[in-house]
């Protein structure tokens, strides 16, 4: 009996002894890897030291403005790039599609969300790509000023943007400015073309999504006058229409139907 607790006694202990030694290598690693971590950084990361200065010249005050400028642009990126794009039609057709199809929130937003981005830098690519080879490459290669790109790079933007504005969106916004009628497209500024092609994207947006409503407009009034004409009125619509209205949209093929109007409606 004395034996037997004296063997589980020493094997008790050399446990401890191997987990002492385990703790001690583990913590070793540890240190040296720290160490190792926090001389790379200190040997990677540079000092930053943010500051103000007083300005001296002109020259100063002007290039900290420029600075203030692009990062007021950059900050607005998005919405610029949902403003002077596609993006606007496309995400509006495709939610209206959703509604119209009552299956709650399928597809996702975030589904939507990015189905109405690659579709929009897919039909965009041609301006992106005409926008890269006369501005950004020129002026990467300091052939032209920065004045001189963005005069450059705003042309293929706005030729985009009155190809897919109305005319009479467009006489408004001079209208409420109240300034004088231009002659040319050259002579539309900019802030008045924004505003007008937002506007005729959207009415645009909702002709199509209207178009797109109807059948499934048509399924539930036909579902509704069977249930009533039976006397089921106690029994939902829209259960009874959404089997329906999703077996006629996947055999139709909807969503090639949805996106190949959406662009052809910029194509043509």
């Amino acid at each position: 009996m004395y034996t037997g607790e004296s063997i589980y006694i020493s094997a008790e202990f050399k446990e401890l002894e191997m987990n002492k030694i385990t703790l001690t290598i583990i913590g070793i690693f540890l240190s040296l890897l720290l160490g190792q971590i926090s001389a790379e950084a200190a040997m990677s990361f540079p000092n930053i030291n943010i500051g103000m200065q007083q300005l001296n010249t002109p020259q100063d005050f002007t290039n900290g403005l420029q600075i203030l400028i692009w990062l007021t642009i950059l900050s607005l990126a998005p919405s610029i790039f949902i403003m002077a794009t596609s993006f606007i039609r496309i995400v509006v057709v495709l939610s209206l599609t959703r509604q119209a199809l009552g299956a709650g929130n399928l597809p996702p937003n975030q589904v939507i969300t990015s189905l109405a981005l690659i579709l929009t830098f897919f039909i965009m690519a041609p301006t992106f790509n005409q926008i890269n080879e006369t501005a950004l490459q020129p002026y990467m290669k300091n052939e032209i000023t920065q004045q001189a790109a963005l005069d450059r790079g705003i042309i293929p933007i706005r030729k985009f943007m009155f190809k897919q504005t109305h005319e009479k969106e467009l006489a408004l916004f001079v209208r409420m400015a109240k300034i004088e009628k231009p002659k040319t497209k050259d002579d539309v500024p900019m802030y008045i073309l924004l505003p007008s092609f937002i506007l005729s994207e959207l009415k645009t947006a909702f002709t199509i999504g209207f178009v797109v409503y109807l059948p499934f407009l048509v399924i539930d009034i036909v579902v509704s006058s069977v249930l009533v004409s039976m006397g089921m009125m106690f029994l939902p619509p829209t259960m009874i229409a959404l089997p329906f209205k999703l077996i006629m949209f996947v055999m139709v093929d909807g969503w090639y139907l949805v996106v190949k109007s959406l662009v052809e409606s910029f194509v043509t």
